[in-house]
């Protein structure tokens, strides 16, 4: 069975875009598809400096071997940092070998507690992840004012949120 790896882009703690995420997971396994999290709050923040320097660790390269390599699929939830995507975000995608994402898919999710979602910042991600071979979904959904549309849970407090998330979920499944 396909499994996605959705991608919660921050490390930052008890933060909206986990909360995203977690109702992303939620919405793949409400059709029955099998959605696993990759939650930055986890990385080897200190190996990930050393691994572009051909200083390979077990830690690291094990996490690739989990949520990358064996994975076609890819829900990127990207939270705004002035103006784009967080630091984390740039360092994990130009420490995992290019190889890895080539011809895989991609879908982007803005999150933002502004009115645009971080609209800038999966532009940006767009050019970063069609640089390294990936396809790119074309529905990218900005999620705006994320503090009063979804909940703690991973549930959404906004109806029309959830269903602009599950259809953006049904299309990328078909993608």
């Amino acid at each position: 069975m396909e499994r996605i790896v959705v991608i919660s882009c921050t490390n930052r703690p008890d933060s909206y875009t986990l909360k995203v995420c977690k109702a992303y997971v939620n919405l793949f396994r409400d059709l029955d598809k099998e959605a696993i999290l990759l939650d930055f709050r986890e990385l080897p923040i200190e190996q990930m400096f050393s691994e572009p320097y051909g200083k390979s660790t077990p830690l690291f390269t094990g996490l690739v071997h989990s949520y990358v390599q064996p994975h076609a699929k890819f829900v990127f939830v990207a939270p705004e940092y002035n103006g784009s995507y967080p630091g984390i975000l740039k360092l994990f995608l130009d420490t995992v070998p290019p190889r890895e994402w080539t011809h895989k898919k991609a879908c982007l999710v803005g999150v933002s507690q502004g009115r645009a979602g971080n609209l800038r910042g999966m532009e940006h991600l767009t050019g970063v992840l069609q640089y390294l071979k990936m396809h790119v979904f074309y529905n990218k959904l900005p999620v705006s004012a994320v503090d009063k549309v979804v909940r703690d849970d991973g549930s959404f407090s906004s109806e029309e949120q959830g269903r602009a998330c599950a259809e953006q979920v049904k299309g990328f499944l078909s993608f």
